[in-house]
């Protein structure tokens, strides 16, 4: 059921267009959908302002298909995280507007627009090892509504690098750092600018990286203030924060 839908049916209860028994029932399939293997969550735009998303990992391409299915009833846009080539090939054949975003492994389908906030999301990595999730962060605050730019490889083993875009980084409303191996910039982007920084630490690194556990300590215990910190190669838990910060909501 969509915000339109359920503005519908409040409508009729009030013109006594629907008897509080015909409203009731409406309400009914208003929280989920049960489909026997998932509980998919069709109240969650009304809620929190986005549909559920897909989480694909660990899930059957028949699953996947079938959760899209319900989502794509109710209206709103549809995001599919950790996703792959046959999940993807499953929704676009449910609908055509489907694309699919290799490096993020992501799938989008747009069925509403919206006009975007006038503040900016920039995701800044350190490496090009740390794009994939970048790239996961930067579909997922896109589907959201929002103006997003990268700026990339900006790491501090060329601390110049990224010293010479402070005016850029200055501009946005919301900065996401990427960044494996010792996970500093993020500390470094937040001393140069007075904009809120969403760390995300990746697995990206050699040993005692720790599969992405040295990145995040570094982070968690940056000096610099203005800093959250996201888990390790959440891109999406990135996006979508840095969402509602740029849609005031923050």
């Amino acid at each position: 059921m969509t915000p339109k839908e359920l503005l519908r049916i409040l409508e009729g209860v009030r013109k006594q267009v629907l008897s509080p028994e015909a409203a009731a029932e409406k309400f009914r399939h208003l929280p989920h959908k049960d489909l026997g293997f998932a509980r998919v969550d069709t109240h969650r735009a009304l809620r929190c302002g986005f549909p559920e998303v897909i989480f694909c990992q660990g899930k059957t391409t028949p699953q996947i298909r079938d959760i899209a299915k319900a989502l794509l009833a109710h209206g709103g846009n549809l995001l599919a995280t950790r996703a792959d080539v046959k999940a993807y090939r499953a929704i676009r054949r449910l609908d055509r507007r489907a694309r699919w975003h290799e490096s993020a492994r992501c799938i989008t389908v747009a069925q509403e627009t919206s006009e975007p906030p006038p503040g900016e999301i920039l995701i800044v990595t350190a490496g090009t090892g740390d794009i994939p999730v970048a790239e996961e962060a930067r579909v997922t605050a896109g589907i959201m509504g929002n103006k997003v730019d990268a700026l990339y490889d900006v790491g501090v083993a060329g601390i110049h690098r990224v010293l010479r875009e402070t005016e850029r980084l200055a501009k946005a409303s919301v900065v996401i750092v990427v960044a494996g191996m010792e996970g500093a910039l993020p500390g470094v982007v937040a001393a140069l600018i007075r904009r809120p920084v969403i760390a995300v630490p990746t697995s990206v690194g050699y040993g005692a990286s720790f599969g992405g556990v040295a990145p995040l300590l570094t982070m968690l215990n940056s000096c610099a203030a203005g800093i959250g910190v996201v888990n390790i190669d959440n891109g999406f838990g990135a996006g979508y924060l840095a969402s509602l910060i740029n849609h005031g909501q923050g």
